[in-house]
């Protein structure tokens, strides 16, 4: 995908920050990308990149996994390209068995973070609009919960109903679109989520690369 109709838009979400950075490295490095709209886990180790205490449950579930080692990276990528990279402006919350949404500007907080919240939504939902391309990996909450699915199933039906071509991959991602009867309004949905990664930044499948090999072979004894 090294020429893609412009505006594109990259959604990263779910908790493979790491494969995140390294989409987002990539497509704004090579200029594929005009924007990347984070979410999910990746949202909040972007957010935490940027100095925001997210309160002490977000901030141990980062440490947990592994991925405060990433913060560096982010740093440089935010600096290096301001701007590009957006980050959630508000967030949703349990409390008290249900959703309540936070400005980041009100962080930190001692509720466990499960969703984007409806300000981040309007926001990225207008550039979903304007994008003529957009590649989907991962969801932006928790959307197996009825109360955090409200920012995963609005910003995948923000990229159903527009008329850009619309690349979407990965098993939670595919669940999702599912859940929420959008198979339809996509362009291409993969399962395949590391595969799909790494023909996203061009790298050669290794399905593909052992059929171009074998038919080397053939090829050779042909000869």
């Amino acid at each position: 995908m090294e020429s893609p109709e412009k505006p594109c838009i990259f959604i990263l979400g779910g908790a493979k920050a790491d494969d995140s950075l390294k989409i987002s490295r990539y497509v704004l490095k090579h200029d594929i990308a005009d924007y990347v709209l984070t979410g999910g886990i990746t949202g909040h180790l972007f957010l935490a990149a940027m100095g925001v205490d997210l309160g002490k449950p977000n901030m141990e579930l980062l440490e947990r996994q592994g991925i405060l080692d990433l913060i560096p990276g982010i740093r440089e990528l935010m600096s290096t390209y301001p701007g590009r990279a957006k980050v959630p402006v508000d967030v949703a919350v349990e409390f008290e068995g249900g959703r309540r949404e936070i400005p980041v500007s009100n962080l930190p907080t001692e509720h466990p973070i499960y969703d984007i919240g409806t300000e981040t939504i309007e926001e990225y939902s207008k550039l979903i609009g304007k994008a003529k391309s957009i590649v989907v990996s991962g969801p932006p909450g928790v959307y197996e919960r009825d109360e955090f699915s409200k920012g995963t199933r609005m910003i995948l039906e923000a990229v159903a109903s527009s008329k850009a071509f619309s690349l979407a991959g990965g098993g939670h991602t595919v669940a999702a679109i599912e859940k929420f009867g959008l198979s339809e309004g996509i362009s291409y949905i993969s399962t395949a989520g590391g595969a799909l990664i790494e023909f996203l930044m061009g790298e050669r499948l290794p399905g593909v690369a052992a059929l171009e090999e074998a038919y080397s072979r053939i090829k050779g004894k042909g000869e």
